[in-house]
């Protein structure tokens, strides 16, 4: 699915005429623009299988070892899912996200899917969280000031499903409880590779807030909303610079790894995340 011009104007007019308002803790800042996801994959050669005229978006990679969808129909509290076939010794994994899941956070998850990994080695990320001031409850739990994102790491000796996973669950606060009724999750199985969980929980635990419009949803009514600095041109022309980053990279590894390339798509000025 080529990034085409009409595209670009498209996500240029949505946030053209927003009155934007810096909104923290990113974790309740609501889902945001889902192109910040769509978009970059696209623009790393990602190709989109489902019907066009289906709310249901599946993306496809090129080497057809991932697929993402995105189901705003889901039933459950899921609305995003990658999957990643198993390849030689690598071995096969699922990741889940919540319907509220900022579209920004999990962009930075699905960027460092696409891009090149890092030479250097991924630091543990409960020392990214120690870092921002997350109050780390023991070598496998911490969360947020506000107690309403909690991260737990795989158990060792876990064998049920969460229990293999790095788990993030975002809640409202509880009555006699560490953790009220859910807002969104995400479970990122053991298997994901160790740059891919940095990234996500980098994201997460970023202090600069999220841009939302005036009427956007957010993700809860203790979000603090206030008016921003940002200019939408921001928005678009950074959204702009983060895609033709991607495509000038995807295109460079497929070049040298000998694949066909394809034709850039032109590309518009589209924010700083």
């Amino acid at each position: 699915m080529p990034l085409t011009e009409r595209l670009h104007a498209a996500f240029a007019r949505t946030h053209a005429t927003q009155l934007l308002h810096d909104t923290s803790p990113r974790h309740l800042a609501g889902p945001g623009d889902a192109r910040h996801v769509t978009h970059g994959l696209a623009a790393a050669g990602w190709t989109r299988t489902s019907d066009p005229l289906s709310p249901e978006i599946v993306l496809r990679s090129p080497d057809h070892r991932y697929t993402m969808q995105f189901d705003p129909q889901s039933a459950t509290g899921a609305w995003w899912r990658l999957t990643a076939e198993p390849a030689g010794p690598e071995p096969g994994w699922y990741a889940e996200f919540g319907e509220l899941v900022p579209a920004e956070i999990l962009s930075r998850f699905t960027d460092a899917l696409v891009l090149p990994v890092p030479d250097e080695s991924p630091v543990d990320p409960f020392q990214i969280l120690g870092w921002e001031g997350w109050v780390i409850e023991s070598s496998s739990a911490a969360h947020s000031l506000d107690a309403m994102c909690h991260v737990r790491r795989p158990t060792e000796a876990g064998t049920w499903t969460w229990e293999a996973s790095w788990r993030v669950d975002i809640c409202s606060p509880g009555h006699g409880t560490p953790m009220g009724p859910s807002i969104w999750h995400a479970v990122l199985p053991d298997a994901v590779p160790a740059h891919l969980i940095g990234a996500f929980i980098t994201a997460l635990a970023d202090p600069e807030p999220l841009q939302r419009g005036m009427y956007e949803r957010l993700g809860h009514h203790s979000a603090v909303h206030v008016r921003s600095q940002v200019r939408p041109e921001q928005v678009v022309d950074d959204h702009a610079s983060r895609l033709r980053k991607i495509r000038a990279r995807a295109r460079l590894a497929r070049r040298q790894q000998g694949a066909p390339l394809t034709s850039p798509s032109p590309s518009r000025r589209a924010h700083r995340r």
